[in-house]
């Protein structure tokens, strides 16, 4: 084909972003086209407008039709013509089609899908006014250094002594520690960083110098600059303020207060998975940061990920953007904790091409809202205990004080990477995330810390590996050698098909990886770990799942959640892991599922799949990932491989630190439908692996015990009676249930005293007694079963002790006690993704006994 058929699509290609699309009046289609093959011969067939390439990605185009018409795929329509006109004509069955080029077809229907929400602060709060902690607080040589780094630098905006994530001066160390970066001369210089949000406020005083039009679209409004348009569209103008805030004479400054900042407004209204995946791609070759501080809501219900053209976009920004070098996603990771929600059901923070943040206050200490996971990399500073981020705020010069959520620390981890990059412009996307994880400074809280060896660092679910350190990020990445370029190993499909036990009790199956396995994949250690699993459950939130590795690490890639329904328990879902980083990934792997509720809801563990992913040994023959596709998990090459059961015990978390005021929980977040498919059976040759005793060794690890209750309310009966440390429902049926048995006893004695007397008095030769013989019983089973025994399966599954109970907002007294509140809390459960009203109480910390949910 000719190259002049395709100077109409280079014509395009500068405007397809820009081109206004109207979703209420028309229907528009994603298409990806074989390599090679004309679109417009593609669009002509179809009879639909051609509007150009779909953003970055390549192959992929959007077609507009005619006509809208709800209900009516016109793709799937024709293709589907195309099949009944060769099964009427059999001798035109092998000629190929022009509709068989197009390789995926997606209408994009805005209706299916839910808005785009903020992971901003649960509500505003009180901060003081002038100083964040009052003078008196603040250390006198603290706030003097505070002075002279000001004007060494020149810095003369009017809340940057207030801004303590800059320079603390009252918790002297909790801050970013990025001063002594700024007095190197690294300030953001040639480093630019995408705001994906609601809008940027380009006129700002603040903003306006460092503001980059041409990284910036209006995706809601289809116009060229993202300027705020609605009342509520303040979220991204804070977000870049904490970036890029210019040194002037307004509010405070940014981390990299000389970098580019521009912007992607995609959270005003309800846009097309297309769309997002062209802003996820957006000038991906001068934004080099896409800072994120939204995803599915936090409400403890939700379990949605990306659709897979916005999977797609995210891949082919880290193998294409910048130069090839990895767009760097940040994703803030949920501020739904107190709903016991878990960044792990969120497609995009448990993505390995997103570095997930989560929060700590200006204390260090672990607030109520921030969720945590096993894919959490790094946290950093945001609003709690009394005091929230101060940035910049919609308007010429107006200030914001009240910035916090996870949507606060998100962009602090994403302006301390532009430090870096005015540092070390080559680092990759895996460098960035490298570099991170080797710089973390723990934490000094409790939490479930474990040890990785391999890396030498302490991961908690709670903090990940630590607070990120911009000192230390940056001085790291001045003399720091590029990783080879990304492997990954894939197991094959491992078929459990077992009902699982519910209560302490849970199902593992097992699969070991070779030395062989691993070389052959050109791996050499481990970077993250991802398990695709089918699980079947009449109600989602009782399950709760454990990965652990050969040297003994253990992800809680799922945790329980209370207000989860849901009865389609998991299906092809992904679940991540960064805590087994380093790893050489060798030796036996093991997933176990737990029915943490004992109650009329149970379910069944079909299979799961697991991945392995990290740095290659040959990095020369190294290829790189193919393009996700909705089959990526389907294996067509191998029988099934099925695994048995064997018994042994499981981990527990601890509970987070409260702090802060909690005033309410958001719900941030897109919904979006889950992929229906299953996995196809498969299986491959793999080494049978001997039962696996856990032991009790890791009920220990986490070092923090579960409180129990001293509140006065805990108590059913007058305080002699002891409480057992659990509910007041459940004192209930403890002491009516000994009651019952006290009864049934009295009454069988008396039974037994009658019984007798009137024995004595009866002729025992009326009475004649035939005994049962049950010899046979094990050989009628066996009869019954075909007369054969049921044969041991390769790999392992095996019972296991469940993880503790960790009812976070009954921890933090979110969530009432009385059988009335749990009743009201059932009602609202059954509502998913409406507003939920939270309850809180200024009582001790108290954790609830088993029954509670």
């Amino acid at each position: 084909m000719r190259w002049t058929s395709f100077l109409p699509l280079l014509l395009l290609s500068a405007e397809a972003a820009h081109h206004k699309r109207h979703y209420d009046e028309q229907d528009y289609y994603a298409v990806h086209i074989r390599s090679g093959v004309d679109p417009e011969l593609v669009s002509r067939q179809l009879g639909m407008h051609l509007e150009g390439p779909l953003g970055e990605l390549d192959d992929h185009y959007i077609l507009r039709a005619a006509e809208k018409r709800h209900e009516y795929d016109h793709v799937k329509t024709a293709k589907r013509d195309l099949q009944q006109r060769r099964r009427k004509r059999e001798a035109d069955a092998g000629e190929p089609h022009i509709l068989d080029h197009v390789l995926l077809s997606q209408k994009q229907e805005l209706h299916k899908r839910f808005p785009l929400v903020k992971r901003r602060a649960p509500s505003p709060f009180a901060v003081r006014q002038g100083n964040a902690f009052g003078a008196a607080q603040a250390d006198a040589e603290a706030v003097q250094e505070g002075l002279a780094i000001a004007k060494n630098l020149s810095i003369q905006d009017p809340i940057f002594q207030e801004q303590w994530h800059l320079h603390n001066t009252v918790e002297l160390g909790h801050d970013i520690n990025v001063t002594g970066v700024w007095q190197q001369g690294i300030t953001g210089k040639n480093s630019t960083v995408c705001i994906v949000d609601d809008g940027l406020d380009m006129d700002s005083d603040d903003l306006r110098d460092n503001y980059f039009a041409e990284g910036s679209y209006d995706f809601n409004d289809q116009v060229d600059d993202p300027k705020p348009r609605l009342s509520d569209d303040k979220h991204g103008t804070r977000c870049a303020g904490e970036i890029s805030a210019v040194r002037n004479n307004v509010c405070g400054v940014g981390v990299a207060y000389d970098g580019k900042v521009s912007g992607c407004r995609i959270l005003s209204k309800v846009i097309s998975d297309a769309d997002e995946a062209i802003a996820l791609n957006y000038k991906m070759q001068k934004n080099q940061i896409y800072s994120c501080s939204w995803g599915p809501p936090d409400d403890g219900r939700a379990m949605e990920q990306p659709g897979i053209l916005i999977r797609r976009a995210m891949v082919n920004g880290i193998q294409k953007g910048r130069d090839g070098l990895g767009s760097i996603f940040v994703f803030a990771i949920g501020n739904g904790a107190a709903n016991d929600d878990n960044c792990n059901f969120d497609g995009y923070t448990n993505s390995i091409y997103s570095v997930s943040v989560g929060g700590i206050d200006r204390k260090g200490l672990h607030p109520y809202y921030s969720e945590k996971c096993s894919a959490q990399l790094v946290v950093t500073y945001s609003s709690g205990s009394g005091d929230a981020i101060h940035t910049t705020d919609v308007g010429k010069d107006l200030c914001y004080v009240n910035h916090g959520g996870t949507s606060a620390a998100g962009p602090l981890v994403a302006g301390i990477y532009a430090l870096m990059l005015e540092t070390n412009p080559k680092l990759t996307w895996r460098d960035i995330q490298w570099l991170t994880v080797i710089t973390a400074v723990k934490i000094d809280q409790e939490s479930d810390y474990q040890k990785n060896e391999a890396m030498g660092k302490d991961f908690s679910h709670q903090f990940g590996y630590g607070k990120a350190d911009a000192y230390a990020l940056v001085e790291a990445a001045k003399t720091w050698k590029n990783v080879k370029p990304q492997a990954w190993y894939y197991s094959p499909w491992l078929h459990v098909n077992h009902p699982i036990p519910q209560g302490e009790t849970g199902l593992a199956s097992s699969f070991e990886v070779t030395e062989k396995m691993i070389k052959d994949a050109n791996l050499a250690r481990l970077e993250h770990v991802t398990v695709t699993m089918n699980v079947e459950h009449a109600r989602r939130g009782d399950l709760s799942v454990e990965l652990k590795s050969p040297t003994g690490m253990v992800s809680h890639i799922a945790t329980h959640r209370r207000n989860d329904d849901a009865n389609s328990g998991y299906i092809d879902w992904t679940f991540m892991s960064v805590a087994h980083w380093g790893e050489s990934g060798i030796g036996k792997w093991t997933v176990i599922v737990k029915d943490t509720k004992v109650n009329e809801h149970s379910g069944t563990f079909t299979d799961w799949h697991l991945k392995l992913w990290g740095e290659s040994i040959d990095g020369d023959k190294q290829e790189l990932l193919p393009m996700p596709t909705d089959h990526d998990d389907d294996d067509h090459d191998h029988d099934q491989y099925t695994t048995e059961t064997v018994s042994a015990h499981t981990t527990t978390v601890a509970a987070p630190t409260e702090t802060g005021e909690p005033e309410g929980n958001p719900t941030d977040h897109i919904t979006r439908p889950l992929h229906p498919g299953k996995p196809t059976s498969t299986s491959a040759q793999a080494t049978p692996t001997s039962p696996l005793d856990l032991g009790h060794e890791e009920d220990q690890q986490n070092g923090t015990p579960t409180p129990t209750s001293t509140a006065d309310d805990s108590h059913w009966l007058p305080h002699i009676f002891p409480t057992f440390g659990v509910s007041k429902k459940t004192q209930i049926w403890i002491y009516g249930a000994s009651a019952l048995i006290v009864l049934f006893l009295v009454g069988l004695c008396a039974w037994i005293i009658l019984y007798r007397r009137k024995k004595r008095r009866m002729n025992r030769d009326d009475y004649g007694f035939e005994m049962v013989d049950h010899d046979d019983f094990d050989e009628s089973a066996s009869l019954a079963n075909g007369g054969k025994k049921r044969s041991r399966r390769a790999g392992e599954l095996y019972d296991a002790f469940a993880e503790g109970s960790e009812d976070e907002g009954e921890a933090f007294g979110l969530v009432g006690d009385s059988d009335e509140e749990d009743d009201e809390d059932e009602d609202r459960r059954g509502h998913v993704g409406g507003a939920k009203e939270e309850r809180y109480r200024d009582e001790e910390p108290k954790v609830e006994g088993s029954d509670v949910r």
